[in-house]
């Protein structure tokens, strides 16, 4: 199948993400459409996209998360494919030729991905490669910063679940792709730079740390069963109790916030709780 970029938009959700944005888009090509739905209501960035790069449109937003704001970006999509970027990925010169390139051998596709450049942090599983010499790879899930959509295989525009505020919306996507018998590929010869979520900022460490276990009881009950998923969870449960009682005892803050949000977000996600939880509401003792 022939791909261009004519028929390729990208999409980048964005919240305080001023420190990486700019290097993010500085590597798409000029021409290429593009989307920014920028969650954290930075008026001033969205004034200066607009002025400094070609062929962008910033939607404000809510934010409700990273599967919600690529949701309204995608849907907001007029070409064929959808490019899905977080805003701390940096393409190299030659990824999206060499990603085109392998793609235009095959008959079809529902995502696809260059491959991280980071061997340690695999953006795929399985995370094994054992076919060396071929540079298509057919896997069962790819991570989110970095998705390409074929559209045409989501007539009903139904995208990601939106209950998942933070992680495991990509899984709970490409698991849809793959039980429906569609295709998921990454291109080893196309590479992808990542930055990850590096930050000192207490606060969202609690964020993650309460949204994580929510999110891997809710995945598990939604795509399994409510007793799988308190089996998945029970070990982790168990894990936070003992070190929050522990860190209780020697004293350590940070580590006894950790296991707290854990465990608060473990029991929230089994009552039956949404995601509720965010940066504004987190009290860092």
């Amino acid at each position: 199948m022939k791909l261009n970029l004519d028929e390729i938009t990208f999409v980048i959700v964005t919240y305080k993400s001023e420190s990486v944005i700019r290097q993010c888009l500085d590597t798409l090509p000029k021409q290429s459409k593009k989307i920014i739905v920028e969650n954290s209501g930075n008026i001033n960035l969205e004034k200066e996209l607009k002025i400094k790069y070609d062929n962008i449109e910033v939607i404000m937003s809510k934010n409700n998360g990273m599967g919600a704001g690529n949701n309204i970006g995608l849907k907001s999509c007029k070409t064929n494919y959808a490019y899905v970027l977080n805003p701390d990925t940096k393409l190299n010169k030659d990824t999206l030729s060499k990603l085109f390139e392998e793609l235009d051998k095959i008959t079809d596709f529902t995502l696809a991905s260059p491959i991280n450049d980071n061997p340690k942090i695999p953006n795929f599983k399985p995370s094994e490669i054992n076919e060396n010499n071929i540079d298509i790879l057919s896997v069962d899930r790819i991570d989110g910063f970095s998705m390409l959509f074929n559209l045409k295989k989501f007539p009903e525009r139904l995208f990601f679940d939106e209950n998942f505020f933070l992680y495991l919306e990509n899984d709970d996507l490409c698991l849809r792709v793959k039980r429906k018998g569609e295709l998921i590929f990454i291109i080893k010869n196309s590479l992808i730079s990542h930055l990850g979520g590096i930050s000192k900022n207490d606060k969202l460490e609690f964020l993650r740390n309460w949204h994580w276990m929510w999110s891997k009881f809710y995945f598990n009950k939604k795509n399994f069963s409510f007793l799988k998923a308190l089996a998945v969870i029970t070990p982790n449960v168990l894990s936070s109790l003992l070190k929050y009682i522990f860190y209780s005892i020697f004293k350590s803050s940070f580590k006894r916030k950790i296991y707290k949000m854990r465990l608060l977000g473990s029991i929230n996600s089994i009552i039956g709780k949404k995601s509720f939880l965010r940066l504004e509401n987190i009290k860092t003792r």
